[in-house]
C-alpha cells in the first residue's frame, strides 16, 4: 500500500466528506479509493470513516488520526521541497477564490503577469462573494475584502483602501451638493444590495462619527456596477478607492463630503491553516501581496 497516497486521500475524505470527490481530485475512481481506505483501516485495525448512502464521515479514532495525518503529510510535503533544494521549479495547480468585482477589475491581470513568469504553473481562478471553506473546497488562495474573516484560515493583510463617497459631476450640478452628512437624505444613494445596516450610512470624521438614514432606489449586487452607475451620474455611494480611483484620477468622479469617509477596506489573502504550502501557492501569495499594494486605490498596511 502507498501509506503517503493513503493518508493524503483520507485526509480529503475526511474534508470533502465523499469518497467520489476525493477520486475525482486524485483522477482516480471511487472503487479505488474505497479500497485503499479499506487497506489503510486494516493496517491500522481500526475503523475511521463512517460511510452511509448519502454521507461519509470519520469516526470519533478517525478524528484523531486525521489530526496527526495532517502533520504527517506536512512534514513530509515539507521535506520533499527541502531536498529538492531551492532550485525547485514551481508547478502545479494553484486554486484561487476571489470577490467577483475585485477578480474581474484587478485580479485577472495579475495573475496574467504570474503565469506569465511561471510557465509551468496554472491557476483556477473561482470568483465567488461567499466566504468558502478552504479546506472543504480545496482552495489554496482566497482573496477577501472586509474583516469579516473564518476562524479557520491564515490570513495575511495584503492593503487597505480608503472609502469615500463619490459623485460625477454632472450630477452634482444637476442636485447640487452636500454639505453635511445630514444633507444626504435628500440625494440618490446607490448601494449595494446585501448590506447587514441597509440604508443606514456611518460616515466618520476624525473622533466623530453620524449615521444617515439614505434614501436610494436603485440598489445593486456587484460593485462594478455600482461603479458604472455613479459614473453614468445616478447618484451618490461610498465606494473603495480601488474600486474607483482611476474615475477620480480622469475627473468623471469627484468626491463629496471629502472630510468624512466610511471604515477602511482591509483585503486579505487567506490560506488553510496547514504548516506547508507548496511553493508555486508561496510565491503567489508573496506576489500578490507585493502587487496588491501598488494598485491604485491602496494604501501600505
Amino acid at each position: 500500500m502507498d501509506s503517503i497516497r493513503a493518508l493524503r486521500c483520507f485526509v480529503r475524505a475526511v474534508e470533502l466528506g465523499s469518497l467520489s470527490a476525493v477520486a475525482r481530485e486524485e483522477g482516480s475512481t471511487q472503487p479505488t479509493v474505497s479500497k485503499l481506505m479499506a487497506a489503510l483501516e486494516r493496517e491500522l485495525g481500526v475503523r475511521l470513516l463512517e460511510r452511509s448512502t448519502t454521507s461519509l464521515q470519520a469516526t470519533p479514532q478517525g478524528a484523531r488520526f486525521y489530526q496527526r495525518a495532517l502533520g504527517v503529510l506536512s512534514e513530509y510535503q515539507g521535506a520533499v521541497a527541502e531536498a529538492r533544494g531551492e532550485n525547485e521549479t514551481p508547478a502545479g495547480l494553484i486554486r484561487v477564490n476571489a470577490p467577483a468585482a475585485f477578480g474581474q477589475f484587478r485580479l485577472n491581470a495579475l495573475l496574467a503577469a504570474f503565469l506569465a513568469r511561471y510557465p509551468q504553473v496554472d491557476i483556477e481562478l473561482i470568483l465567488d462573494d461567499r466566504m468558502v471553506d478552504l479546506v472543504k473546497e480545496g482552495v489554496d488562495i482566497a482573496v477577501r475584502q472586509g474583516r469579516e474573516l473564518p476562524p479557520d484560515a491564515v490570513a495575511r493583510v495584503a492593503g487597505v483602501s480608503p472609502r469615500q463617497l463619490v459623485a460625477a459631476p454632472a450630477y452634482l450640478r444637476e442636485r447640487g451638493t452636500p454639505r453635511r452628512p445630514q444633507d444626504l437624505t435628500h440625494f440618490e444613494y446607490i448601494r449595494f444590495a446585501w448590506l447587514a445596516d441597509g440604508d443606514l450610512l456611518t460616515l466618520h470624521r476624525g473622533a466623530r462619527s453620524e449615521t444617515i438614514a439614505t434614501h436610494g432606489r436603485y440598489r445593486v449586487n456587484h460593485a462594478l456596477a455600482i461603479r458604472d452607475s455613479l459614473a453614468a451620474g445616478g447618484g451618490i455611494g461610498l465606494c473603495p478607492l480601488w474600486l474607483v480611483q482611476d474615475l477620480l484620477d480622469s475627473g468623471a468622479l469627484v468626491t463629496v463630503l471629502p472630510q468624512w469617509h466610511g471604515q477602511p477596506q482591509p483585503l486579505h489573502l487567506l490560506s488553510p491553516t496547514r504548516r506547508y504550502q507548496p511553493l508555486r501557492a508561496r510565491l503567489l501569495l508573496d506576489y500578490l501581496a507585493a502587487q496588491i499594494v501598488r494598485l491604485p486605490g491602496y494604501n501600505a498596511t
